[in-house]
């Protein structure tokens, strides 16, 4: 009887209709696929205006796309819910400390990311102490392309993985999403020449930011760590000492998973 009042759900008292109705709508987009304002509408129970209202705040908060047919689709944040691996959690944990450290060490925001699809997002963000400073970025979602993170994950693929990656036809999303294919291509040559993708204004105006891959012990790229610094700040003269913090950084994390991992194994 105990186990079986444990299992049961019950409403909350003081439940929030409308996070309820968005809630719905996030799973239905997720489990079932694409939704229209008036399937949303009759779904719910509710008027298609409340449904529209609705479906814009997940395209808003990147839990939905609303493609040209004007049709809704899982957007970035669910589609890494439903296909990022469970060591998405193990990275976090490890990179925690070492993103503390390369913070404090550059005294400039630092950042994880992770990858899926043509999509990141940023799992881990640490702030700098500085008055004028890069925000955090955690929870936020970017193209690949257009993030210094993101180019790092982009130059680990294969030339075949990217041209399915990026195959014509299999746009759903905004235009932002899909790069130029020569610009790609010099962009990613770059980043694999040495190991650094430079964003300089890319993603946003006024941000530059630098990154580097992260990876576990079998050497495949998990993640990307960055350092996102005020545009007014950046100077040429001082990428080096940020590429050597990055590298202490991403080689800590490493590390730590390359640790965590041991652990598991002793414990299997």
């Amino acid at each position: 009887m105990t186990g079986l009042a444990k299992s049961m759900k019950n409403p909350p008292a003081y439940g929030v209709t409308s996070v309820d109705h968005a809630l719905q709508l996030a799973v239905v987009l997720q489990v079932e696929g694409p939704l229209t304002v008036s399937e949303a509408a009759r779904r719910l129970g509710v008027a298609r205006s409340t449904a529209h209202r609705l479906l814009s705040t997940l395209v808003y908060r990147d839990f939905a796309v609303q493609g040209e047919d004007r049709v809704y689709r899982a957007g970035p944040v669910l589609e890494i819910a439903a296909t990022a691996e469970s060591n998405v959690g193990a990275v976090r944990a490890a990179a925690l400390g070492p993103l503390k450290a390369l913070a404090e060490t550059l005294d400039e925001t630092a950042n994880l990311c992770v990858r899926t699809g043509r999509t990141v997002r940023f799992i881990a963000s640490v702030e700098c102490a500085q008055a004028l400073r890069v925000g955090s970025r955690e929870g936020m979602v970017f193209p690949a392309h257009l993030v210094s993170g993101g180019l790092v994950m982009l130059a680990s693929l294969s030339d075949d993985e990217l041209a399915l990656l990026y195959a014509a036809g299999t746009t759903d999303g905004p235009s932002a999403a899909w790069p130029e294919p020569a610009q790609l291509k010099a962009d990613l040559h770059s980043v694999r020449q040495s190991g650094v993708a430079v964003n300089l204004e890319r993603s946003e105006r006024g941000v530059v930011a630098l990154g580097t891959g992260v990876r576990d012990g079998a050497g495949v790229t998990v993640a990307a760590l960055s350092v996102s610094l005020p545009s007014v700040r950046y100077s040429p003269r001082g990428v080096q000492r940020i590429i050597a913090a990055l590298t202490t950084a991403a080689d800590a994390i490493t590390a730590g998973l390359e640790a965590g991992a041991a652990v598991t194994r002793a414990h299997g």
